[in-house]
This record gives C-alpha cells, structure tokens and sequence, in this order.
C-alpha cells in the first residue's frame, strides 16, 4: 500500500489501483454523511477533484493521486457513506483506476513513512 499527503491509500494490483482515505482522514473528517463518486469511464488527472465527501465538520474534495481512467466505483459507499467511517482501508475504498502512468505510483509513501508523515 502507498500512500499521499492528501491521506489517499493506493493499493496495486495488477494493472489496477484501488484508492481510499486512510483512517487519520476518516478520524479527522468525522461521521461521514454523503459521499459522490465519479462515473465509471471517466479520465482524471493527477490532483484532478474527482470525489465529493462531507462530514458533519466540513465538505471536502478528493483528489485524483494518478492520471487513469476510472473503472470502478465503489457504490455502496454512495448508500452507505458510515462505511467511510467504520472501514476506511478496507471496504469502504472509493474507486479503481487503470493508471495512464504507473510511474507516478513512485512519488508516495510506503506505511512507515506515512506514520512519520501523520506523527
């Protein structure tokens, strides 16, 4: 797992990058009540806003960590946006993109260096 300074999780596999919030997002953000999802065949930008997610303290957008092409979303998040909350590096990512670059994946952090990021 990689990870950014916008408290983005990336997950290889394959061809494919699932992407999420870390759980210090989640912490920070606080009960996470709507979540809005880019469509299935959109292609993003790096640091392209692509997701919409509020929180009883504040809205904010998530930033795309890669240029690809979105390939899944993850809807139940969309009905069920307390997943945020409950399972962020687990079932509550938000999309899969085929990277246009794989190389960008080089630039973020590894897990030890995310704690070091957040300590």
């Amino acid at each position: 797992m990689k990870y950014t300074e916008e408290h983005e999780w990336l997950l290889e596999d394959g061809d494919i990058v699932t992407v999420g919030i870390t759980a210090h997002a989640a912490e920070q953000l606080g009960d996470v009540v709507f979540v809005e999802l880019p469509e299935t065949g959109t292609e993003v930008a790096k640091d392209e806003e692509i997701v919409v997610i509020e929180s009883v303290k504040a809205a904010s957008d998530i930033l795309a960590p890669i240029d690809g092409e979105i390939v899944e979303v993850n809807d139940a998040i969309a009905d069920n946006p307390a997943m945020v909350n409950d399972d962020p590096e687990g079932e509550a990512w938000f999309f899969k993109i085929k990277p246009s670059d794989t190389s960008q994946m080089d630039e973020f952090m590894d897990e030890a260096g995310y704690k070091a990021f957040i300590g």
